[in-house]
């Protein structure tokens, strides 16, 4: 594939290299795993386990993998059709790839699609600019997505226990902050996006005028200037192109809460209803762990919201398949995606995984 661009596609790309540390990978997955011993240890009961694998049911099982492919089907999907053409079905497969990639090596409250960007544009041969209006699109539509499920989810805590009884008054506290911020997040991102961009060109360019934040202007105006050029194009777009946009991202997360149902149920008869609704209650508040991926944080949450739906022996176990087919999959697929990036491009050109 020729990876050549344009001379100001190169420079964006210097700026921001996709290129992540072998310590950052080593990192993300061993506070996972530690974690999970942790909870292992006070938890799991060999022979316990053992009699409950007879009643386990495969088949539930393999829909849990079938869910995490259909996850990064839907990905690549809709980056092909937000492209209109530009990405294929494959390259938009890859792209996705690099997405949850990059999430789980970087600060989930920092997400992987910024760094994605630049991959998408090398390995799509697109320009920088046009790759970031992609990505933003998408961001967007996983913004509206938060933006409809939390009302649903803060409606059907009046109906089921959300939150266990272990959270405690604090923990639903914390519980309902925590939408309250995520659901203003959205709207803001979606309005600043969509209604008024320049408006947040405008606060940028003030707050970059503050004297301990000067050094960041040239950059941060750069950066300011291509949203707002990418929004611009996004405000555009026709209601369809939006709403086939926002089934495709409704299907990826529902493909996500849908991994957790399955893995538990083939194990444990839980509620399904509580143990899906709690499943995407785990994952919105998983958004704001400051940890590459929501490690260890993650851990934390599924052992607070699903581990007492099921009976305590089977928590680490289940935690485990999870794990795997959310976390440790999109480390070892976006690992092997860079592999042979390095064999097939030139050097200079490479997303390489730094030593």
């Amino acid at each position: 594939m020729n990876r050549s661009s344009s001379p100001s596609d190169t420079d964006a790309s210097e700026q921001e290299p996709t290129s992540v540390s072998v310590g950052q990978i080593a990192g993300s997955l061993l506070l996972s795993l530690f974690v999970l011993a942790i909870i292992g240890y006070f938890t799991f009961d060999p022979a316990t386990f053992r009699r409950t694998l007879d009643q386990a049911r495969p088949l539930l099982l393999l829909a849990a993998v079938a869910m995490a492919l259909s996850r990064i089907g839907f990905g690549g999907w809709r980056l092909s059709y937000v492209s209109q053409g530009r990405l294929d079905f494959a390259s938009g497969t890859r792209g996705q790839l690099a997405w949850y990639f990059f999430a789980n090596v970087t600060p989930t409250v920092v997400g992987g699609g910024p760094v994605a960007t630049f991959y998408v544009a090398r390995d799509a041969d697109l320009p920088v600019g046009k790759s970031a209006a992609l990505m933003l699109f998408c961001m967007l539509l996983n913004q509206l997505w938060f933006v409809a499920a939390i009302p649903v989810l803060v409606g059907a805590s009046f109906f089921v226990e959300l939150l266990p009884e272990a959270g405690g008054a604090w923990g639903t506290g914390t519980l309902i902050l925590t939408f309250v911020l995520l659901f203003l997040w959205g709207v803001a991102f979606a309005y600043f996006t969509l209604i008024r961009p320049r408006s947040l060109v405008e606060i940028g360019d003030w707050a970059l005028q503050w004297r301990f934040l000067r050094r960041f202007r040239e950059r941060g105006m750069r950066e300011l200037r291509s949203y707002f050029r990418s929004a611009t194009r996004l405000g555009t777009q026709s209601l369809s192109f939006y709403g086939w946009g926002f089934l495709l991202t409704a299907m990826i997360w529902l493909s996500r809460y849908a991994i957790v149902f399955f893995i538990v149920r083939s194990l444990h008869a839980a509620d399904s209803v509580l143990l899906f609704l709690r499943s995407a209650a785990t994952m919105l508040v998983g958004l704001i762990m400051p940890t590459p991926g929501g490690s260890g944080g993650l851990e934390g949450l599924y052992a607070l919201f699903i581990g007492p739906l099921m009976p305590e022996t089977l928590m680490a176990p289940t935690l485990l398949v999870w794990r795997v087919l959310d976390f440790y999959l999109f480390i070892a697929l976006g690992a092997y995606l860079f592999l042979h990036e390095i064999q097939t491009s030139r050097p200079s050109d490479t997303p390489a995984v730094d030593a």
